[in-house]
């Protein structure tokens, strides 16, 4: 799979299959602790229906894991991001006219965000 390509963007611009294989494992991070979280959201809402001492105690912890998964989360997204725009930016290199290379020969424009 090294040096493979893959159009995956809907203008047929082609990602290494590295690239595609960092975002893939991203995204399975993403879901685990999503998954993750809804279980802890089920045992913080059984706890709080409980009212019984001990468990509402326990919430404190439960909700601070949550709360430290969700910016965990934040960061994957973050990166995905922010490597994202990296591999389009060097599918694009050596394109003086800043347009994208596709799978077709066409070429997109890029657009410039300010930093």
């Amino acid at each position: 799979m090294d040096g493979d390509t893959f159009s995956v963007l809907g203008n047929g611009t082609q990602l290494d299959g590295k690239i595609v294989h960092t975002f893939e494992k991203s995204f399975v991070q993403v879901q685990n602790i999503l998954d993750q979280n809804r279980l802890l959201i089920n045992e913080i809402n059984h706890n709080h229906e409980s009212r019984i001492p001990d468990n509402l105690s326990r919430n404190v912890g439960l909700i601070k894991e949550l709360n430290n998964n969700i910016r965990r989360v934040v960061d994957l997204y973050s990166d995905l991001s922010t490597n994202f725009t990296k591999s389009v930016d060097a599918s694009s290199e050596g394109d003086s006219s800043g347009a994208l290379k596709s799978s077709d020969g066409k070429g997109g424009y890029k657009r410039h965000r300010p930093c």
